[in-house]
């Protein structure tokens, strides 16, 4: 059974930095389609960063510069580093991982307060 978990979210200040992790059972990250999507009520879900699995990196525009996403073959982790938050970022993010269909985490909060 495939299960994706994601941890590291909180509150933190304007400005102020997150780790996510996703970690994985069931499945492995490696050569693979992974993501990061994030959701704040009422809207859809966003995209927000994704690997492929050659290992190519793409962002959303808001947060090219800030965000960074990685992987840990050894460990079978997936974070998403997010530095300089802004309140807008504020949301559930979700990692999500596609091999055949895609799977999602249950996703974790991150508050960003002003």
């Amino acid at each position: 059974q495939v299960q994706l978990v994601e941890s590291g979210g909180g509150l933190v200040q304007a400005g102020g930095s997150l780790k996510l992790s996703c970690t994985a059972s069931g499945i492995t990250f490696g050569r693979k389609y992974i993501a990061w999507y994030r959701q704040v009520p009422g809207k859809e879900r966003e995209f927000v960063a994704r690997m492929t699995p050659g290992t190519d990196t793409d962002y959303l525009d808001a947060v090219k510069g800030r965000f960074t996403i990685s992987r840990d073959i050894r460990k079978n982790i997936v974070y998403l580093q997010m530095n300089n938050l802004l309140p807008e970022d504020t949301a559930v993010y979700y990692c999500s991982l596609t091999s055949g269909r895609t799977y999602w985490g249950q996703g974790t909060q991150v508050t960003v307060a002003s």
